[in-house]
């Protein structure tokens, strides 16, 4: 047998041997889902999200709401964002108007690729295509709807690619499965059941397209919700995808009912918990994904919050996608390059804690906090928001207790609206009861996606008279809101006002209502690496002693802080570990917003 002979028969038996070559996936659900997740992406923890687009000209929305969906608003008539349209750009100026203003000529990918290592990322999820349709390739599905025929003239997706792979980070690509103003189907407009043209002429073709020029580690797929995956053909392109990337590829959950596939991907959630499939939380740093200039500082998450945010996903086995929302001439704000920065520089710190790490058996330690004040009246939209810090922004309670003082003797027609429970006593008696938990699960419709139930009932109320009023409030997933409205025969129909409240029966009591919050809070994270188990503590206990729900350590164990030199003392007693921090002077600390303590070898006694 001649060299070249067996050098030929060498190759073969590797290439078709199970460690060289991937396994075809078919499309099937059973074999997609008998394929292991990539190892690199439970390990990854931090991933970066990039919505960039022809939205990032305006950047502009209403103080909740996402700056992508600027020309959803525009469709749905939105007044803020018409106004805003007419006012600095002119009554016949269009959406596709803002395509030759999109220039990114401060656009440098490798200054990004850097910025994103430094955070501490392991990947990019970069918005190739939002619902409005604009490419940020050159897609032949999208001629002069693309990055390269119109605004920057040149191609974002692949300069970025390059550039994040140059890093040694994995790339992924975010692709909307519908558009809202195609001419083969107009997502939102349309009758959904009418999608399957566009899904064969444009959507399969350029997901295609998009994944054979790029091969992205990353598929995040979007715009499901009101489709099935077998409109989306889901199975086929999932293989497909798979078989034409290889083992590193992974795609996420948003394919369509009938689909149980992919990372899990909650939306602006307090978190959720699943040790078992791999899962990224995704959010901004502050409301919107895309740049939204209508936002206000107690938006953007702090140093601290977005740690607290980060540490506890990690321990509850999953990790974040962190959004940005670049400027459409290229530039990343300073704020988000900030949070990015220090967020990396605490990662760096506690590295050994987060990369690869897993949940250990109690993720975590919880304890129930409550915050009190004086609410003017019941009038609230926290929408993704905290109602008061620290109460978590889902699964939290509220009590309003105070009086009530009508200015007619009349009969009234009260009206309570609430996401998720409401339940309103006067006098002692329940009134209006709307105690149903709708316990959403995101749908993507950022404008909508609110429980509109409401509750109402009538009662005679005496003028003048202080009635007691008391009202439950409690909060489960996604939006939040509580109105307390009322009318009669002289009162015209409006949330009840503040002079209508006080907080005491006396004749001069403040006005007002005492509003009680009340909620869990994690305030220790589990995780472990390498026999080691790692306590990360998200307040400083103010006796300097940290005290763990944990079974007894062996005798000898050796407890450290992570960033200083030294072991620290422990005790345990009274079924709990003590670790005592009198000898941390301040300038060892390493962070002002959480701490992680490592308990060497914990785990191979």
């Amino acid at each position: 047998m001649n060299k070249t002979l067996a050098l030929v028969l060498l190759i073969t038996v590797l290439l078709f041997s199970p460690s060289f070559a991937q396994e075809k996936i078919e499309p099937t659900w059973e074999s997609i889902n008998g394929r292991e997740y990539p190892q690199w992406f439970k390990d990854a923890k931090l991933g970066i999200f990039i919505h960039w687009g022809l939205y990032s000209v305006p950047s502009y929305g209403g103080k909740e709401s996402y700056g992508e969906w600027y020309l959803r608003g525009l469709q749905m008539k939105d007044s803020l964002r018409t106004n805003f349209m007419k006012k600095n750009y002119g009554k016949d100026f269009t959406y596709r108007d803002f395509a030759p203003l999109f220039k990114a000529e401060l656009f440098n990918p490798d200054q990004w690729a850097d910025l994103f290592e430094k955070a501490g990322a392991k990947y990019v999820l970069f918005v190739s295509k939002h619902h409005d349709g604009y490419c940020l390739w050159p897609s032949k599905q999208a001629p002069g709807w693309n990055s390269v025929d119109v605004g920057p003239k040149r191609d974002l997706v692949g300069d970025l690619t390059k550039a994040v792979r140059k890093k040694g980070l994995k790339m992924g690509l975010y692709y909307s499965l519908p558009e809202w103003n195609n001419k083969l189907h107009r997502w939102y407009t349309d009758p959904h059941e009418n999608v399957g043209n566009y899904v064969d002429k444009v959507m399969i073709p350029q997901f295609k397209d998009l994944i054979s020029t790029y091969k992205p580690s990353v598929v995040f797929t979007d715009g499901e919700w009101f489709n099935s995956a077998k409109d989306w053909h889901a199975k086929e392109l999932i293989s497909w995808y798979y078989n034409t990337v290889g083992k590193e590829a992974i795609v996420n959950n948003r394919w369509g009912s009938g689909s149980d596939t992919g990372f899990l991907t909650p939306e602006y959630s307090a978190g959720i918990s699943s040790p078992d499939r791999p899962w990224a939380e995704c959010r901004g740093i502050g409301r919107s994904f895309g740049l939204n200039r209508n936002e206000e500082l107690d938006a953007y998450m702090t140093p601290k919050d977005l740690i607290h945010f980060f540490a506890k996903a990690v321990g509850n086995g999953g990790g974040i996608t962190l959004n940005i929302g670049p400027k459409a001439d290229g530039q990343i704000p300073l704020l988000q390059q900030e949070r990015l920065l220090q967020l990396g520089a605490w990662i760096k710190t506690n590295e050994e804690a987060i990369y690869a790490s897993k949940p250990w058996t109690t993720m975590g330690e919880e304890k129930k906090i409550t915050k009190t004040r004086i609410d003017a009246n019941i009038d609230f939209y926290w929408a993704r928001n905290t109602a008061i810090k620290p109460i978590k922004e889902d699964n939290f309670d509220i009590t309003w207790e105070g009086y009530i003082t009508p200015k007619f003797s009349e009969t009234y027609t009260l009206e309570a609206k609430a996401d998720d429970g409401i339940r309103v006593y006067i006098d002692g008696k329940l009134v209006l009861d709307q105690w149903k938990n709708k316990d959403q699960e995101f749908e993507g419709n950022v404008m909508n996606n609110v429980n509109t139930e409401k509750a109402t009932n009538t009662i005679t109320l005496e003028k003048g008279k202080k009635h007691l009023l008391k009202v439950d409030y409690f909060e489960s997933r996604q939006n939040a809101f509580a109105h307390l409205f009322w009318k009669s025969k002289h009162q015209e129909r409006e949330a009840i006002p503040a002079s209508a409240f006080s907080l005491t029966a006396a004749k001069n009591s403040a006005p007002g209502l005492k509003g009680t919050y009340s909620s869990m809070m994690q305030h220790i994270a589990y995780t472990t690496n390498n026999d080691n188990l790692y306590a990360i503590s998200l307040e400083w206990p103010e006796n300097e002693v940290l005290v763990l729900n944990v079974p007894k350590p062996l005798k000898n164990t050796e407890i450290t802080l992570l960033g200083r030199k030294g072991k620290l003392k422990w005790k345990f007693k009274k079924d709990r570990l003590h670790i005592y921090l009198n000898a941390v002077s301040y300038n060892e600390m390493p962070s002002n917003a959480a701490w992680v303590f490592k308990i060497k070898g914990y785990l191979k006694k």
